[in-house]
């Protein structure tokens, strides 16, 4: 049996985009984007400063003095892992995380400052990557050997595993990948 207070004590409160842009309207809040550097540049939102994931740290966060911290990512996946993260380390913080990440920022109607180039999310480069594998692995167990068959069943792991924890290593690599880590 989980102890209800640990819990509490690791679980991040959430905040609507509404809210939060009055929060910062009035510079009640600071604003964390955990997203990687490359995902930043292509569109952020104005003011928010950039702490990618692997990186957050609770002696990393910006000066809040007085202010909500509140951490948002694309879809609100990474913002509440960050959130676990600075809590395990400090659970005396009043942290949020935006529901929703920057697609409900976007989609009640905030601005979002972009720059123009393209870049792939990087859920959807996880995606890609994984369709590719289970594709190659199935076209050569079908045509080479059967035992290519265990690629597929290897990435069904990962992503049960995934699935279950909230914890995807190949994030976490593609992630680290040099176009992620552009700013500029």
């Amino acid at each position: 049996i989980v102890d209800d207070l640990y819990w509490e004590t690791i679980m991040a409160k959430t905040v609507d985009a509404r809210t939060l842009s009055q929060w910062l309207e009035r510079g009640e809040a600071v604003l964390i984007d955990v997203r990687e550097p490359a995902e930043y540049k292509a569109e952020h939102i104005e003011g928010a400063h950039l702490l990618p994931l692997a990186k957050v740290r609770a002696t990393s966060l910006p000066e809040r003095t007085g202010k909500t911290l509140v951490v948002h990512c694309l879809k609100g996946g990474r913002g509440s892992q960050a959130c676990e993260k600075l809590l395990a380390e400090d659970p005396s913080l009043e942290i949020y995380n935006l529901e929703g990440g920057m697609n409900a920022w976007g989609t009640a109607g905030y601005s979002v400052k972009r720059s123009g180039s393209f870049f792939l999310p990087l859920d959807r480069q996880v995606q890609l990557s994984i369709g590719i594998c289970v594709l190659a692995a199935s076209g050569l167990a079908y045509f080479v050997d059967p035992a290519f068959l265990f690629i597929a069943a290897f990435i069904g792991v990962g992503l049960t595993i995934a699935g279950l924890t909230g914890f995807c290593g190949l994030a976490r690599i593609i992630a680290f990948m040099p176009w992620n880590q552009r700013t500029a």
